[in-house]
């Protein structure tokens, strides 16, 4: 009687007699594309990194920015404004990938990718390459209406494109905690209004639209400290706009270039992998 030969069973994220990093480097071409062609098929995704932002570039500059004391007048808090704004913009993708991985987890999309032999880590990298994309998108929109309201670049075009790689390298890393709101939230309800209120807070206690020097003793040094003040101060330190942090002691606000990358760092260090370790533990 002839033996029965039985395969080896596959490891997650394998294929039988391939490379495992060539296999992951595909799937997440093939999902990328994806999501790309998602967004194509959908522009209206997109009004987060393109209305959105031109809605609150023209609204804190014309409607709050007169109330706003301290740096001078309105033309300089168009240029104050837009460091700011570029890190919010390209960190307010998050919330909504968390609503697109919980949409894809209630349509059964995400079983059927884990039904698959393909990596885990694939299925997110793709997503958060493609809310890359957004991001990019929204960096040049942000871009475009600061140029319109008067803000200009003083520092070169190397320090520009430093600037805005920090915002991307930011932006994605961020991206990985809307991932992981996305694994442990049941609904998309849900995801949005937590993003919001993670978002919210972490946004306006900082030096993105004022000073931190006008927020009150006992609540400078949490705005200090927050990554979006790192941001916002490394981005006017670079395009050369105004940047009253330069004035503060604080570690991140004269290291801000370098505070960022740590910030960053850290996000996808301790996010990233725990997104995977949830995408492979989540039960339906």
């Amino acid at each position: 009687m002839t033996a029965l030969t039985v395969a080896p069973a596959q490891s997650p994220g394998t294929t039988i007699g391939r490379n495992p990093f060539r296999l992951f480097l595909t799937d997440v071409w093939v999902l990328t594309r994806r999501s790309i062609a998602r967004i194509r098929r959908e522009p209206e995704t997109l009004s987060d990194v393109t209305i959105q932002p031109v809605l609150f570039v023209l609204m804190f500059a014309y409607v709050f920015g007169g109330a706003i004391s301290g740096l001078g007048g309105g033309d300089k808090y168009h240029s104050y404004l837009i460091g700011g704004m570029l890190g919010m913009t390209l960190a307010q993708t998050a919330p909504g990938t968390a609503v697109a991985i919980v949409s894809d987890m209630e349509t059964g999309l995400i079983d059927r990718f884990r039904s698959l032999p393909m990596s885990r880590a694939a299925v997110l990298t793709a997503r958060t390459i493609a809310d890359l994309f957004t991001q990019v998108i929204g960096g040049v929109v942000i871009a475009l209406v600061g140029l319109a309201i008067g803000w200009r670049i003083h520092n070169g075009a190397g320090d520009a494109i430093e600037a805005f790689a920090l915002a991307l390298l930011f932006g994605y890393a961020f991206t990985w905690v809307g991932v992981c709101l996305g694994m442990v939230l049941r609904s998309p309800e849900a995801a949005q209004q937590t993003g919001f209120v993670i978002f919210l807070p972490l946004t306006f206690i900082s030096s993105a639209f004022v000073s931190t020097q006008s927020m009150p003793g006992w609540l400078q040094p949490v705005a200090e400290w927050n990554p979006m003040s790192s941001l916002a101060t490394a981005c006017r330190s670079l395009f050369g706009n105004p940047n009253p942090a330069a004035q503060v002691h604080a570690w991140p606000c004269q290291h801000p270039e370098l505070a960022v990358v740590c910030w960053s760092v850290g996000l996808l260090v301790i996010f990233a992998p725990l997104a995977v370790r949830l995408y492979g533990n989540k039960v339906h």
